[in-house]
């Protein structure tokens, strides 16, 4: 019997994409939606003076300003742990 071979030694053919639809399919994917890249480009490239992670409004601002409250509150936690630990402890 011996040791036989762990993959096959032949293997499918590949299949490439093609610019042509599937068949079956619509020539137009409706799932696909809209290109939002040139009105994004329009925002994002404006010049009104904000940085680009605060440019698409409140969203932006919110996200921000809840990660800066998190890391101010963690430097904040981080620094009182320390200084409690290296109190001397009372006997």
């Amino acid at each position: 019997q011996g040791l036989k071979p762990l993959a096959p030694t032949d293997y499918p053919h590949l299949i490439f994409g093609t610019s042509k639809p599937a068949p079956g399919l619509p020539a137009a994917d409706p799932f696909l939606g809209k290109n939002k890249v040139p009105d994004l480009q329009k925002v994002f490239q404006k010049s009104d003076g904000l940085p680009v992670h605060l440019k698409l409004g409140y969203p932006d601002r919110l996200l921000y300003r809840t990660t800066m409250a998190l890391t101010i509150g963690g430097t904040i936690y981080c620094l009182v742990a320390l200084f409690i630990a290296s109190q001397p402890k009372k006997q």
